[in-house]
């Protein structure tokens, strides 16, 4: 009976801490998207100059981009908040970059933000499907059985993976 109760607490402790180890790297995986995303938004700065010099009839979608990084600021770490915004910046630059002028084009400084901007979808993109297999192996472990026992017993709930919606799909 005494090896029963015990065999059931080392159960219990190891379910308890893989499910920890689960939400933990779900955590470091959101930090990896929140690195690569500021990443993104010290481009914009640049890039919304290099495009101001050059079209000045574009002031409206600058406009957009600016208010579009101010809400991704102020949705913090409202991670379904978050990455709604950050999808819509996404859309505003994509706008930006495909509707440019051919001097646009032609231009050293626009063209290598361009290209690090396309670099810093890349890896916004790798960044959430990362978070999103975390999310998964989260997930499965809360809902499987017996762990999803131990999860319940310590609240924990299943994680939110995180969707891009239209051309945003970074």
């Amino acid at each position: 009976m005494i090896a029963i109760a015990i065999a059931c607490l080392a159960y219990v402790l190891w379910a308890y801490n893989r499910l920890v180890v689960h939400r933990n790297r779900i955590r470091n995986a959101w930090a990896q998207i929140d690195v690569q995303l500021h990443r993104r938004s010290e481009l914009v700065p640049n890039l919304v100059a290099c495009v101001k010099g050059t079209i000045a009839h574009e002031r409206e979608v600058l406009k957009s981009i600016a208010e579009m990084r101010r809400q991704t600021y102020i949705a913090g770490s409202d991670i379904a908040a978050r990455a709604l915004a950050e999808n819509y910046l996404a859309r505003s630059l994509s706008a930006v970059t495909a509707e440019a002028a051919p001097q646009l084009r032609a231009n050293q400084n626009f063209l290598a933000l361009q290209e690090e901007l396309r670099s810093s979808e890349n890896r916004i993109a790798f960044a959430r499907q990362h978070y999103n297999d975390c999310v998964m192996r989260y997930n499965a472990a809360v809902s499987s059985l017996p762990t999803n026992l131990v999860a319940r017993l310590f609240a924990f709930g299943p994680a939110t993976m995180l969707q891009a919606s239209g051309s945003a799909a970074g």
